[in-house]
């Protein structure tokens, strides 16, 4: 069965919490609940990460060659400044997507850039929680075959 790594980065366990009209109400749980009865429907096995720590992100990112088939990631603001993270990104041959959940390129300037993008499979922004699903849809895809580019 696939198997596929979803990590979020920092202040992620406080979905719910935080700035709930930008997050939702919904909690980093209620997230992992979602994406495990996703997984069922679709005969594929997740795992899960939530760090705060860079390098506890970094280390995951190394350590998921030879485990995971994919990884969705949601970075958090290291998106915007962690070449460590985007280095981490680019040297592992698992696909990686890039997640938000808010829709970044409408927010502050500075969420308009992400140094992950470039060396990721792909980026998902402003689609919520579903933008996890949709990310786990397109790794199902591109492991099976059936993805056809740009």
């Amino acid at each position: 069965m696939a198997h596929y790594l979803i990590m979020n980065g920092p202040n992620l366990n406080r979905l719910g919490l935080r700035e709930p009209n930008v997050y939702g109400r919904e909690t980093l749980e209620d997230l992992e609940h979602k994406l495990i009865a996703f997984a069922d429907r679709n005969s594929i096995e997740v795992d899960f990460l939530q760090s705060n720590s860079e390098g506890a992100l970094i280390d995951a990112l190394h350590e998921a060659e030879g485990i995971y088939e994919g990884i969705v990631f949601n970075p958090g603001a290291y998106t915007h400044y962690s070449y460590a993270i985007r280095d981490a990104v680019a040297s592992i041959s698992v696909p990686v997507i890039e997640v938000h959940i808010s829709h970044v390129y409408a927010r502050e300037e500075f969420r308009h850039t992400s140094v992950i993008a470039p060396v990721a499979d792909g980026q998902i922004s402003g689609l919520g929680f579903q933008g996890y699903e949709l990310a786990l849809l397109a790794l199902i895809e591109k492991i099976r075959g059936n993805h056809h580019g740009a």
